[in-house]
């Protein structure tokens, strides 16, 4: 997902962003700005001293805040396209790379930085304005069903999109295989076997959507099963597990998110048993 789009992300920035500001502006009080007409060998030396008397704990406390809340916009600089330009350097992140004020020859001065704050306070305000604009309703990982994200949430988080997708592909066949006893065939056969309209045979349950099995509604979702699942696992499981092709984000969501509803599906519904002892039960 674009993070530019992302309110909550956004909002994140902002706030990093507000408290990050007014440690620098604290910490700035402390120092005496090296800069313009009276300044010492501009460009030369650092562009900031420690004022003669400042509390010194003071300043060491505010520079590790400084440095935690610019590993917090590490971000910030691509995202509102704020950067510093330097000759013979390139691009420079003037939010990570405050400290520079410092150092000999310094890259950035305080006003750069201050000036920085402000500009990306308002890009972030607009970019806000319009993700508010282009909103529309997303997938949520996080709330895909169970079995489906805990199988696939490691290797997504890692970037390894098309092995989550088949991760949880396993886990929604393992789903059925625990359900339905069943591990004598490949996962395409028992998944139509599992959905099969026909009467359960010993050592073959079958899954069952509830309800009364002369309800049309009833009738058209067992029949529908009998091919959804199976063509879940060929057209999303096989894939994600034979070919070698990485996935693009969205289409990876897409895929966890049929599984997602397949699993509920399963969820569902009851087993149907011929074997003796096996009574008749729900799935979820």
């Amino acid at each position: 997902m674009d993070v530019r789009v992302n309110l909550e992300y956004l909002d994140y920035l902002a706030r990093r962003l507000d408290e990050y500001s007014a440690a620098f502006d604290e910490f700035m009080t402390h120092h005496v700005e090296n800069a313009g007409f009276g300044g010492m060998a501009v460009g030369l030396a650092p562009a900031a001293f420690r004022k003669e008397g400042a509390d010194v704990a003071r300043v060491a406390a505010l520079t590790d805040e400084l440095n935690r809340l610019a590993g917090t916009l590490m971000d910030l600089s691509s995202v509102t396209s704020v950067r510093i330009a330097v000759e013979g350097i390139g691009a420079v992140d003037p939010f990570v790379n405050w400290q520079r004020i410092l150092e000999p020859k310094p890259v950035l001065d305080a006003s750069v930085v201050r000036g920085c704050c402000l500009q990306a306070a308002g890009r972030l305000e607009g970019l806000r304005v319009r993700a508010e604009a282009l909103s529309s309703p997303t997938i949520e990982p996080t709330l895909l069903h169970l079995l489906v994200w805990a199988a696939a949430q490691r290797l997504w988080n890692d970037g390894h999109l098309r092995q989550a997708v088949a991760a949880a592909a396993e886990a929604v066949n393992g789903q059925m295989k625990q359900l339905t006893k069943r591990n004598d065939a490949s996962d395409t056969a028992l998944w139509q076997q599992a959905f099969a309209t026909g009467d359960a045979q010993p050592g073959k349950p079958r899954l069952r959507w509830p309800g009364n099995p002369d309800d049309q509604d009833v009738k058209t979702m067992r029949m529908g099963l009998v091919s959804f699942a199976p063509g879940v696992n060929m057209v999303i499981r096989n894939p994600a597990t034979h070919v070698a092709d990485d996935f693009v984000e969205q289409d990876a969501l897409e895929q966890l998110a049929t599984l997602s509803v397949l699993a509920k599906f399963v969820d569902a519904c009851e087993i149907e048993s011929a074997d003796p002892g096996d009574a008749t039960e729900s799935g979820g």
